[in-house]
């Protein structure tokens, strides 16, 4: 037996980042309805510690990245999408080498998150990364990023500010705080 409220589906759009289905499902109480549903093959983001996470206030490595939605720049912390068949974790080390040319001696999974479950599928793996050496940038045409260090303490304030206003970045950087850092 199919446990599945999804009745059927089907493909309304095709696109280079996400698909648009249209599904009929079976809602809770019997009833059948369709919803719009925006497919997407899910992404990893990282916070990337320039210091050790347990002390008093540690830096981390933010980009400032042009996003059109936005209509200007926006803070981020480094993700992207995953690959067919990518590891979540392979491609959060991905995206830091990618976005800010480092390279991490270790990553830890913090949260998975949905991004915005009432038309989206996408799950966001959210890490941290630590031990961080320079290399080199391979950034996309499309993006448009500046790098900035800051003190954790200076990133939770921007939060409190409403000038951070990515939700993983906000995520990412409040679990980071609340707890793997300064433990």
């Amino acid at each position: 037996m199919n446990d599945s409220p999804r009745i059927g589906s089907r493909r309304v759009y095709t696109g280079r980042v996400l698909n648009l289905d249209v599904d009929t499902v079976r809602f809770p109480n019997g009833t059948v309805g369709e919803l719009e549903m925006i497919r997407h093959p899910g992404a990893s983001a990282v916070v990337p510690f320039l210091s050790d996470p347990s002390g008093d206030d540690p830096q981390v490595l933010l980009i400032r990245q042009y996003r059109y939605a936005a209509e200007g720049f926006v803070y981020e912390i480094p993700a992207g999408r995953l690959d067919p068949g990518e590891e979540p974790v392979k491609c959060a080390r991905r995206e830091l080498r990618e976005e800010t040319g480092c390279d991490a001696e270790r990553v830890e999974h913090l949260v998975t998150i949905y991004t915005t479950p009432g038309f989206t599928d996408e799950k966001i793996h959210l890490f941290m990364a630590v031990g961080l050496s320079r290399g080199e940038l391979a950034r996309e045409a499309d993006e448009f990023i500046e790098l900035e260090t800051m003190l954790l303490s200076r990133a939770l304030e921007l939060i409190k500010r409403g000038v951070i206003q990515d939700a993983k970045t906000i995520v990412g950087l409040l679990y980071a705080a609340g707890f793997r850092a300064g433990r």
